[in-house]
């Protein structure tokens, strides 16, 4: 791959997910500024070949094996090269013709690749949270080293990327990250016990993958998001605070020494943070519905409830805790989320789960990246007993 022609060649890791269809919409409104050289996706084929066929994508990688012959065939004549499996997708990583990655693979599998394109020095788009989650001191370091910039996608971290542009280089004194509260926000203890997945996965104002919407259901999402803001913003745990926020216009705030405090606001879309993290440092046109605060509304603001939520509060004790520990709650919540999803598990089992996981794995204080694979694999084994265990009660 090659770029002489100013415009900026994106490699999306994860194109057929939330966030990688949503970045393709914004690349399709800016041909002129934008071209998705690169598409990388796990399961689904059928959609990656059409996007390579539209976009025109130079090469595509499928990660599953088996469906590699499948990929070739359909592209075959279309001019794309295929690749296949995570080897080759980090190998793509040391291609000069790719000016942005886009990292928006879910939960851990894509911790390999962005440190692949964080080693290459790419600019990182990162819509991967738990890349950060779980190695955030391995991933900032390499990046330091290697000259890579990070660009968080997230509405929040967008958000308060956004409001520290604005800051004339002064410091944060606190961060304030805003949520939903999800759909249980009204519920009581009880009620939210009995939760089904078809609950869980109806949120009031984003459209998600069923990972992050469970997530968010838990306020896990919210947890991770604390953990990745303390990354890249190198801000303690106790000058981050979490604020629900039902409406979702406000995606983030960040407190200055004087107490005053900028907002970055907008309606629920992703496809605006995909956007300026892909355009940064210029602004350009979405078609996407603007704000009329004349018919706003009231917005509104309370502290979260870690009693009814009680994954928000595992996460800071992993943060505090620091070392490996984030990495094993980030296993452990994959494993237990899988399980709700499947139904083998109750609401609050995900996070009975965490926390018995977060006593019983084995902790490093300060991992290597082998130790942070080594203690993903492990945990996730310890959590899928957990699990068993508490399913075989369930169907008893």
């Amino acid at each position: 791959m090659g770029n002489t022609t100013g415009i900026k060649n994106i490699a999306i890791l994860g194109s057929t997910g939330s966030i990688g269809t949503q970045a393709l919409d914004v690349i399709r409104q800016h041909p002129d500024r934008f071209r998705a050289v690169f598409l990388a996706a796990n399961n689904s084929w059928e959609a990656l070949c059409r996007q390579a066929i539209e976009f025109r994508a130079e090469a595509v990688a499928i990660c599953n094996p088996e469906h590699y012959l499948k990929v070739k065939e359909a592209l075959s004549g279309h001019g794309t090269a295929v690749h296949c499996g995570m080897e080759a997708v980090c190998g793509m990583m040391q291609d000069q013709g790719i000016d942005i990655v886009l990292t928006s693979m879910v939960g851990f599998s894509g911790l390999e690749s962005t440190v692949a394109a964080v080693r290459a020095g790419k600019t990182i788009a990162l819509a991967n949270k738990e890349t950060l989650v779980a190695a955030g001191h391995i991933v900032m370091e390499a990046a330091k080293e290697s000259g890579a910039r990070i660009i968080p996608v997230d509405s929040e971290h967008s958000a308060i990327f956004q409001c520290l542009q604005g800051s004339n280089g002064a410091p944060a004194e606190k961060i304030h990250l805003t949520a939903s509260g999800g759909p249980f926000r009204t519920w009581d203890r009880d009620r939210i016990a009995s939760a089904t997945k078809e609950q869980a996965l109806k949120h009031p104002q984003w459209s998600m993958g069923s990972k992050v919407t469970i997530d968010s259901a838990t306020m896990m999402n919210k947890g991770l998001e604390v953990i990745e803001a303390r990354w890249l913003f190198d801000m303690p745990p106790a000058r981050i605070n979490v604020v629900v926020h039902p409406e979702s216009i406000i995606h983030s705030m960040v407190e200055f020494a004087d107490g005053a405090v900028i907002a970055q606001l907008g309606h629920p879309d992703m496809r605006e943070p995909i956007q300026y993290a892909l355009g940064y440092p210029d602004r350009l046109t979405l078609d996407n519905r603007k704000l009329d605060f004349a018919r706003l509304g009231a917005l509104t603001f309370s502290a979260p409830d870690t009693d009814r939520f009680p994954a928000l509060g595992l996460a800071f004790e992993a943060l505090r805790k620091g070392g490996s520990m984030p990495c094993i709650m980030n296993a452990a919540n994959e494993a237990a989320v899988a399980a709700y999803l499947q139904g083998r598990i109750g609401f609050y089992d995900i996070s009975d789960t965490i926390a018995e996981c977060m006593q019983k794995a084995e902790f490093s204080g300060n991992p290597d990246l082998g130790t942070i694979f080594e203690t993903h694999r492990a945990s996730l084994s310890l959590a899928r007993g957990i699990i068993d265990r508490t399913a075989a009660k369930r169907t008893m």
